[in-house]
């Protein structure tokens, strides 16, 4: 065995660098089927971020389906997804620049198939007998007021104006048709509620001409959050409803609802983007879905006849994206030693197939360190949940009284969640010496609507106090030095980094990407999706502005006396530059050190390889300067105001 170099923390030599995170690895989302094909939408770094549909045939051949000069991205709620449709080789897309529709086949150019316009699509699927897509549109066209959400038809090649067939609602999402096109499913929400507040899940009627004749309410309202409704090969509606307090399989048949799953596992997901799938049917008796329990995904073999789930076991620990055909399923998995890929399961066998991986650093597994999920008590004697990764490195090890540095980690959403699959990102933190709890604190999902809920009217506490306690929790175990915590997030993570080092004492530097600091102008300057996203985190505006006022870093700036380092993109239409600007000139004010690096071209979440490359290594820099310790490798320097020798 050879003997480890005794290095401080920090100071570890990494193979995982922030050229290899960009160059080596791409995002993996939406798998589609088609016949004995599989595709899915890669986002890939190295090429300004742009969203590709890959295509692999039945032999195994993989090619990209549209030119280098498209992206096939939506911005339909401003976060996209359901980016495409597909049938028999032709593949309909949603392209980022313009936000038209265009129609790729097997062979020849792309063609428009939606006017030039301030509209915007997404969800599409192929209603064959009318040779139509059905799609949510976005309407932008009006020059003051929100922009118009509906369900529309859209001709496959004419280009013509989409006809409207359903509207009224401030949101729309999830067309789907039955089997023999009769009828048509959708999901719909209104203001002030989020999608996994409350949606309605609604079935129409449709009439020769394909309109929808009359409409009927299956499920869901104010208080209920229906999530991804699929008619099985049989005609039988089923949905995901968190009627009793978890994500679950329900289904509409013969008139009556019955519950097909009835765990303490949750089935569904946050619907920040379109085109998210949990499950899947195989077959009319079988469904494959996964599940999430205790922060922890598993994948499923679901009868429906006798109701009995069993759990297919692999090794991945994130699953999402799940698609099935007959003897078939492809989702996209990943586990702590493997990074997400888009994976083949033979129903009968159980085995598992690598289709397409999303990384390939060629970095070996004794550099990467596992995620330990742990609970822990907080605030009120509640329990909060997180995964710790603790420093590993096969070929460094610290001095034996070192404790070392801990990066607390605030997901953004703030509904959303912190997952255990590999992520270099993380594992870059990992192998240089530097400890990371990544929080699912209380508002998270994967823990059933209640845990969800603790979030409601407490944004910039509940959030906070689990940050601030999970980092307590590891320092009185003895895993990390409390003289150097450190928390960080992005947008809404953000804002919980932002509030932890202005209202709590415990974190002695951190670093904000695009995040939050004041909540009044996020409140009166945001996107309609989230306009009133507040209204439940915080109160409604303007009826409760003396208390937006509190809870924003802005206000009590002169309370946050420790370094912090910013990241903003300069087209982020979520969280406009002006508000990450404001806390950068505060703190220039006051003397406190600070860096703000701000980057052309990027909007919420950063997708160019250069950029995601220059946050990473400058955040790295900004902490060894204001810990003192030395990198084992050479970074670009950043410009720190008021930090002196």
């Amino acid at each position: 065995m050879i003997a480890k170099t005794v290095a401080p923390y920090g100071s570890w030599c990494s193979p995982i660098t922030s050229d290899v995170i960009v160059s080596e690895t791409v995002g993996l989302s939406q798998v589609l089927l088609d016949g004995e094909d599989v595709y899915w939408v890669e986002m890939r770094p190295t090429e300004g971020g742009r969203c590709v549909v890959v295509q692999r045939a039945a032999d195994g051949e993989v090619r990209d389906v549209i030119s280098s000069s498209l992206s096939a991205r939506s911005r339909v709620h401003e976060y996209g997804g359901g980016a495409f449709a597909v049938a028999d080789g032709t593949v309909w897309f949603s392209n980022f620049c313009d936000q038209r529709l265009y129609r790729q086949g097997p062979a020849g150019p792309p063609v428009a198939v939606t006017p030039a316009g301030a509209h915007r699509y997404a969800d599409g699927i192929l209603d064959r007998p009318r040779h139509r897509l059905i799609a949510i549109r976005e309407d932008h066209s009006r020059p003051e007021g929100e922009a118009v959400n509906s369900v529309v038809s859209i001709g496959l090649e004419d280009g013509e104006e989409p006809d409207i067939l359903v509207s009224g609602s401030d949101f729309y999402a999830s067309p789907g048709l039955s089997p023999d096109g009769s009828r048509l499913a959708w999901l719909s929400w209104n203001h002030p509620n989020m999608p996994w507040d409350g949606t309605e899940l609604w079935v129409g009627a449709l009439d020769a001409d394909g309109r929808v004749a009359s409409k009927e309410l299956i499920a869901g309202g104010v208080d209920e959050a229906v999530f991804q409704p699929v008619w099985s090969p049989d005609g039988v509606l089923y949905y995901v409803s968190d009627l009793a307090g978890w994500w679950n399989i329900y289904r509409r048949r013969s008139g009556r609802v019955e519950a097909v799953t009835g765990m303490d596992a949750e089935f569904g997901l946050p619907h920040w983007v379109f085109g998210q799938s949990t499950y899947a049917f195989e077959r009319a008796e079988r469904i494959i879905c996964c599940y999430c329990r205790q922060g922890e995904w598993h994948l499923g073999r679901l009868d429906t006849n006798s109701l009995e789930l069993e759990e297919i076991g692999t090794p991945y620990t994130e699953i999402r994206s799940v698609r099935a055909a007959p003897g078939r399923a492809v989702f996209v998995g990943a586990s702590p030693t493997e990074f997400p890929s888009v994976i083949e399961l033979d129903v009968k066998s159980s085995e598992t197939t690598v289709l397409r991986s999303a990384g390939k650093a060629g970095v070996d597994a004794s550099f990467f360190s596992i995620p330990e999920p742990i609970a822990y008590q907080t605030e009120g004697g509640l329990t909060a949940h997180a995964f710790y990764y603790a420093p590993r490195n096969r070929d460094f090890e610290a001095p034996p009284e070192e404790r070392p540095p801990l990066l607390v980690m605030s997901h953004g959403g703030p509904t959303a969640a912190a997952t255990s699959g590999l992520q270099l990102p993380i594992q870059y933190w990992t192998s240089r010496g530097i400890a990371l709890l990544d929080v699912n604190y209380g508002g998270s999902t994967g823990y059933g609507r209640s845990y969800r809920q603790r979030l409601d009217g407490q944004w910039g506490i509940v959030d906070v106090n689990d940050c601030v306690n999970g980092a307590r929790f590891l320092a009185a175990r003895g895993d990390v030095d409390d003289d150097r915590l450190v928390i960080r997030g992005g947008s809404a993570g953000g804002f919980t980094t932002l509030c932890a080092l202005t209202f709590a004492n415990v974190f002695k530097a951190g670093a904000s990407r695009y995040g939050v600091s004041d909540l009044e102008a996020l409140a009166k300057d945001t996107h309609k999706f989230e306009s009133r996203y507040l209204d439940r985190l915080i109160g409604p505006y303007p009826e409760a502005r003396e208390l937006y006022m509190e809870r924003s870093p802005i206000y009590a700036a002169d309370r946050l006396s420790c370094p912090v380092i910013f990241f903003q993109g300069l087209e982020d239409e979520i969280v406009p530059p002006n508000q990450t600007e404001m806390m950068v000139d505060t703190l220039r004010t006051k003397g406190i050190p600070v860096a703000y690096l701000a980057f052309e071209g990027e909007q919420h979440g950063f997708r160019r390889g250069e950029n995601i490359k220059r946050s990473l290594d400058a955040e790295l820099y900004f902490y060894a300067r204001v810990f003192d310790f030395q990198l084992a490798e050479p970074v670009e320097p950043v410009k720190i105001e008021n930090l002196y020798p």
